[in-house]
Formats: C-alpha cells, structure tokens, sequence
C-alpha cells in the first residue's frame, strides 16, 4: 500500500465496511469501494437528531456509512 492509499485508508475507521479491510476478510485485504473512494467534505447526522443541523463539516470518504447516521451536504441544515 503506497502513502496515499495508507493516509486515504485512516478515513475507513468507524466505517460499518471497514470490516473488509482486516487481513483475511476480503480477497485483497481491503474494502471494495475503497479504489474508487474519494475524500469529501460532509456532515454526519444522527437518524434522530431534528434540523437544524448546525454541526461542522468533516472529511469523509464518498464511500463512508455508519449504523445510525446519515451523511448530508456540508452546507445543508435541513
């Protein structure tokens, strides 16, 4: 894995995927998705929380889902 792929890959902690990325758990040792991930800016929101959401923005990867939360624009607030 090259220094890109490696700073890229610290963004999978916390990922419901981020399973794959053990050794032994997937044929190439990583997520699927990852290849073709990008690092965006979004924010993450709990399923309960109610607008407005006001919380910074913070770096994502494009392919990132967590049980429980959804992951907005980083300007929107409702």
């Amino acid at each position: 894995m090259n220094m890109r792929d490696y700073e890229k890959q610290k963004h999978c902690c916390g990922c419901h995927d981020d399973f794959y990325n053990q050794q032994g758990h997937s044929a190439e040792g990583k997520c699927w998705m990852f290849k073709s991930a990008k690092l965006i800016w979004r924010k993450s929101v709990d399923i309960n929380q109610r607008p407005p959401w006001n919380q910074k923005a913070e770096r994502f990867l494009s392919c990132y889902h967590r049980q429980g939360a959804i992951f907005v624009k980083p300007d929107q607030t409702n």
